[in-house]
């Protein structure tokens, strides 16, 4: 499964984005090549561009690019892409990712997602001009089913802060995937590349991952994912189990408040929208270490880290069940 990667990408097109499209429209040569260089064989590429509903919108809500394997493809539908309005602040996130999960993901393939985004969908705000997406689209239900088909949600989060950017956490990693915070748009390349390396390093020991939760489930266990989380570290380090690694400022990337991480385990955006602010509870030290930065990114290769263990054990969870 390792030597195929299926990468789609999800990007708000709207005015405030420019930088990021920019940054991807002058990169994409180098990400293909940094991408296929790393033993991958066949790598297909998918493109979602979005911006909102009308009144706010006023051209698309999204224009999706079913998966293609040949990179001037992409070149040419991101030498297309061009921003403009997205009217109020919330964007049309929800029918990007709906359009990202209905792509033709190939069953054996490492599947990510990178949506690269500024603006939180519409309804998790109280005020939204929509309460809900227009079309009816729940982007954590969306995610949820995006889990059970194996594909890693990476969320670029482009200068989002408190609630916002707990939302963005919290949807990947309930798939498995991570949030990664962007401040300058030059970076955009690096954590591309990293991102698809590190998820199809990590997607070779995935059999031995999905062999524990299936017996704990055939023994008719409740799934604890810390405990099982831990399991898994300890037997990746007695194996001497590798993967690649993206890092910021030489750390690991990942990092999750305790409130996102507990968000993930809701099942609707109405529930995120409405869970306790930050001060409504005691902070944990050992969760909540989330401490934004300066950019500087890398990849990186070493033993398998509990963070990545317990990102796949949610993963093979989701799955399984």
């Amino acid at each position: 499964m390792g030597e195929q990667l299926d990468l789609a990408f999800a990007m708000d097109c709207t005015s405030s984005m420019r930088s990021y499209i920019n940054s991807a429209k002058q990169n994409i040569e180098t990400i293909v090549l940094k991408i296929s260089s790393s033993g991958i064989n066949i790598i297909r590429f998918g493109l979602v561009e979005y911006r909102d509903h009308p009144p706010q919108g006023k051209s698309f809500v999204t224009r999706k690019h079913d998966f293609t394997d040949d990179a001037s493809t992409l070149k040419s539908w991101l030498m297309s892409c061009y921003t403009g309005s997205g009217g109020d602040k919330p964007e049309a996130v929800a029918d990007a990712l709906f359009d990202i999960l209905n792509m033709s993901w190939r069953p054996d393939a490492t599947k990510v997602c990178v949506l690269i985004s500024d603006a939180p969908p519409h309804g998790l705000k109280h005020g939204d001009n929509f309460p809900q997406c227009p079309a009816g689209h729940d982007p954590v239900c969306i995610t949820s089913e995006m889990a059970k088909k194996g594909i890693a949600l990476y969320s670029v989060g482009c200068g989002l802060s408190g609630n916002v950017m707990d939302f963005f956490m919290a949807i990947a990693f309930k798939t498995g995937g991570q949030y990664v915070p962007l401040s300058n748009a030059k970076n955009l390349a690096d954590v591309i590349i990293g991102g698809a390396q590190e998820e199809v390093s990590l997607e070779k020991w995935m059999a031995e991952v999905d062999e524990e939760v299936q017996r704990d489930l055939e023994a008719g266990k409740e799934i604890d994912e810390e405990e099982l989380s831990r399991r898994i570290h300890e037997k990746m380090k007695l194996k001497g189990a590798r993967a690649k690694q993206l890092k910021r400022q030489n750390k690991q990337v990942g990092e999750i408040t305790r409130r996102a991480k507990m968000m993930s385990k809701l099942k609707t955006l109405p529930e995120m929208r409405d869970f306790p602010a930050e001060g409504s509870y005691v902070p944990d030290p050992n969760i909540d270490s989330y401490k934004g930065g300066a950019d500087g990114f890398g990849i990186e290769e070493g033993e398998i880290t509990m963070e990545q263990s317990e990102r796949m054990v949610t993963k093979s969870k989701a799955r399984l069940t």
